[in-house]
């Protein structure tokens, strides 16, 4: 298991490095030309970037280019100074971020929430259940396929504090009716719907991919399902190649009017993905 990890760390890595290599090297790229923005597989599947990019890069004549990785990942991108700016959900963690000094400021942005989906059977028994730790008590308890991220994103971080709260350790069944996708919420999505089992998913994902999932909402509406963004500038001070000064201008823009309201009205089918709360 070690071994595999290991194996898996590397891999991960070298597609980081790849991928950061791509950005660099695209076309007609030039020093200042563009920034780079480490977030999350959850907002780039859902296709919010795709939403505002246009719209800020129209405004602004700055480039902006998205590594999406989950939020562990994306944290550490932004720690060695690979990313000028840090949009993801991990509150406590974007908090420590800057209390190490590798962040200059950090603002709330947005928010949605968690869901547990699952299969239309639901042989776990718990559709409709209000509490989100009971509901996953009651799949370990019928030994039900559950799906993890198990990549230390955003949603790994608050399935465990969930399995915690439950006073379940899941991983020593990883491998049964526990399994670790190590991949990105779409991925993750599409490796529940062929095993018909369980997962925990962000409302924005899961919108934008439910029609094309044999999976329903099962479980909603707990407080522990709250789910928050964050926009992090990534210091200077730490690391002074940083693009501190347009990463701030499209920091000030998500947070201005004209940037909630680009967050406001990103919708399918007439529903919100992500609810603007900047102060």
């Amino acid at each position: 298991m070690r071994q595999h990890g290991r194996i898996r760390g590397r891999v991960l890595r070298l597609f980081l490095a790849s991928a950061l290599a791509l950005l660099l090297a695209a076309p007609g790229a030039r020093a200042g030309d563009f920034i780079t923005v480490a977030s999350t597989t959850s907002t780039q599947n859902a296709g919010l970037f795709d939403h505002l990019l246009p719209l800020f890069e129209a405004e602004s004549g700055i480039e902006v280019r998205v590594v999406a990785v989950g939020t562990g990942q994306a944290l550490r991108l932004a720690r060695n100074g690979d990313a000028d700016l840090l949009l993801v959900h991990d509150k406590p963690s974007e908090e420590a971020f800057v209390a190490e000094g590798y962040g200059s400021q950090r603002f709330d942005l947005m928010h949605n929430d968690f869901v547990v989906v699952g299969p239309a059977s639901d042989p776990a028994g718990i559709v409709g259940t209000g509490d989100a730790a009971a509901a996953l008590a009651g799949i370990a308890a019928a030994k039900a396929p559950f799906v993890s991220r198990g990549d230390d994103s955003g949603t790994h971080r608050r399935e465990q504090a969930l399995w915690a709260a439950a006073g379940v350790d899941p991983t020593g069944a990883s491998g049964t009716w526990y399994r670790e996708a190590g991949q990105g919420m779409g991925a993750t999505l599409n490796t529940a719907t062929m095993m018909e089992a369980y997962t925990l998913a962000d409302r924005g994902t899961w919108l934008a991919m439910r029609g094309r999932l044999d999976l329903r909402v099962v479980v909603e509406g707990d407080a522990r399902l709250r789910n928050q963004y964050g926009v992090t500038l990534v210091s200077p001070e730490r690391h002074p190649h940083v693009k501190a000064e347009p990463a701030r201008r499209f920091a000030e823009w998500l947070l201005s009017p004209a940037g909630q309201a680009a967050i406001d009205g990103f919708a399918i089918d007439g529903e919100r993905l992500f609810i603007p709360n900047a102060r």
